[in-house]
């Protein structure tokens, strides 16, 4: 039985972290002539909407867990939230990452004092690295969307957009559209936003919570899974925890495509100058591709931008 995340600790987390993330810009824009939303959580502190997660989670410690410190792991995103978090809070910080991370997402893990161990993607376990690490250490392993406290983090961007929304007269979002990865930031915004239906967007090959919806249980990644510009969405499995959030949300999860994926990269930096990763921008790229129609007041999540410059600059030209 995976642990249980109710509304009510989404609800706690956003008291608890208020002062301590970004409240991200809401902005109208649109697709196909209709109106929707984008909830810019590219433009939050470290570049993407993990910080939310890692500092509810890590506020929670005792005394002697921060003494002991932290270990993550995580392709960039995850890694850097846990890193200003764990600053922030004084707490010694370990990230296990993957060698062929964008140098962004290291360079600026590395910057906010955290201790860097990486690891073959391909051939080698990131959850038993952080074990050993974690039980050598005696410190506190923070996992990137399998803990309640993670989810209920990242949830807070959900009750954001709902605020934003009723504060401009509007009305609350029909449907809300998230990248998924390990699913931590679409569970978290079902449980936030109950009324909403829930689009989630996976990169081809990589889109196992479809695959694990569709059949009832959780279903890991191929081996064989094809290289994507999504490395923020490149979870092997999903958890008991999200899946089962997912699952009870009846969520719609869409597979995209690199070109469509590298579309809406295009498509936010022309029509907004923002910034966003090609995983931050998969949702939006269900919805462009008209793979997830565009619906009058929707909501999509624009998730991170932490984006290699010359990779941006060839995907936006």
């Amino acid at each position: 039985m995976s642990a249980i995340v109710t509304r009510e600790d989404v609800v706690a987390a956003a008291a608890r972290i208020d002062e301590d993330v970004e409240h991200t810009p809401l902005i109208a824009s649109h697709i196909d002539g209709v109106r929707i939303w984008l909830k810019c959580e590219c433009l939050q502190t470290g570049g993407a909407f993990k910080l939310r997660g890692a500092t509810n989670r890590l506020m929670q410690l005792t005394p002697d867990e921060r003494k002991a410190g932290v270990v993550a792991f995580s392709s960039g995103n995850h890694a850097q939230g846990v890193a200003i978090a764990a600053k922030r809070l004084g707490i010694p910080a370990t990230i296990v990452m993957p060698a062929d991370a964008p140098a962004i997402k290291i360079d600026s893990t590395r910057s906010h004092g955290a201790e860097i161990v990486f690891y073959d993607r391909r051939a080698e376990s990131r959850e038993e690295i952080s074990a050993r690490l974690a039980a050598e250490k005696g410190a506190v392993v923070v996992p990137s969307f399998d803990d309640p406290s993670i989810v209920a983090g990242q949830g807070t961007a959900g009750l954001e957009v709902m605020k934003q929304l009723e504060e401009l007269g509007e009305a609350p979002p029909p449907a809300i559209a998230i990248p998924v990865g390990g699913g931590g930031l679409a569970s978290g915004i079902a449980l936030a936003c109950p009324d909403a239906d829930i689009i989630g967007a996976e990169p081809d090959g990589w889109d196992d919570m479809r695959r694990s919806l569709q059949g009832g249980e959780i279903v890991p990644v191929a081996k064989d899974a094809p290289p994507t510009l999504c490395d923020a969405l490149q979870t092997p499995r999903v958890s008991p925890i999200t899946f089962g959030i997912l699952q009870a949300r009846k969520a719609q999860v869409i597979p995209v495509s690199e070109d469509e994926v590298a579309n809406a990269v295009k498509w936010a930096w022309q029509h907004h100058e923002l910034i966003v990763e090609p995983g931050g921008a998969a949702a939006l790229a269900a919805v462009l591709s008209g793979k997830a129609p565009a619906r009058e007041g929707m909501v999509i999540i624009l998730s991170g931008g932490n984006i290699d410059p010359e990779l941006h600059e060839r995907l936006v030209n």
